[in-house]
């Protein structure tokens, strides 16, 4: 692959895309930088419509070959890195994004990362504060404030140019083994610690999102690693256990 050695298996995803002309120049960017995968969540235009395909050109393949998920969860199941765009202005505190130049620079700075996967947003509103959180890292195209939000396969354009003069940067540092929590490892803790929590009536159903977005984000800007996310994990399922078996006392 071009755009990289210490990674393989680059997937591009759109969410919800909703014009088919931007969904064909992105095949296209797929095929100029040799994009592995181009994945689609609940698209809103017909993706091999003649519009489409006429802006795909050489990257008609990737609109062939194209996966289709119903959900953003599982159109990252299999990613180890998961990086997200945002050109939002109204984006919430909680959350933190660098520029895309720092975070493609950070990717450098693993051995090997064997499926990285890069979000795009909808083309009027991009990401949701949820969808964002399940990123491992959030990134922004630095733009004028005035007119912050690109054009979607602009946006892909960038990132992917971005990503490539990264990886021809010679970073004077030792590489480390790749060894983060995956998002999605990281979202499914979640998902049982809002659950064991909203239990023991630490959280309330009306609080709980907020709050867990908060304890969420904090984790994914630790640069949590799969052991650590383990221990985590193996605590909240001790904690259920717990609860559970002390009702049959």
């Amino acid at each position: 692959m071009i755009l990289g050695e210490n990674f393989s298996n680059l997937k591009i995803i759109l969410v919800e895309p909703n014009g088919p002309l931007n969904v064909g120049s992105v095949a296209r960017l797929c095929s100029n930088f040799e994009v592995d995968e181009l994945r689609i969540v609940s698209p809103k235009c017909e993706i091999l419509s003649l519009d489409a395909k006429k802006m795909a050109l050489k990257g008609q393949k990737f609109l062939d070959n194209c996966r289709i998920f119903n959900n953003l969860e599982n159109a990252i199941f299999d990613c180890d890195l998961v990086l997200a765009s945002s050109g939002r202005i109204d984006i919430s505190k909680d959350l933190f994004f660098e520029s895309s130049e720092d975070v493609f620079n950070w990717t450098k700075s693993f051995k090997k990362i064997n499926n990285l996967a890069i979000i795009f947003g909808r083309e009027d509103n991009g990401l949701t504060n949820d969808e964002l959180l399940l990123a491992n890292k959030i990134f922004n195209i630095p733009t004028s404030m005035n007119n912050p939000s690109l054009n979607l396969s602009h946006a892909v354009s960038i990132a992917l140019y971005e990503l490539k003069k990264s990886s021809k940067r010679n970073l004077d540092q030792e590489l480390k083994v790749f060894n983060l929590a995956s998002s999605k490892k990281i979202h499914d803790t979640f998902v049982e610690i809002d659950e064991m929590l909203l239990r023991v009536g630490y959280l309330l159903k009306h609080t709980s999102k907020s709050k867990i977005s908060k304890f969420k984000n904090f984790i994914l800007r630790a640069n949590t690693s799969m052991h650590e996310i383990n221990v985590l994990r193996g605590i909240v399922h001790q904690i259920n256990w717990f609860l559970n078996n002390s009702k049959n006392k």
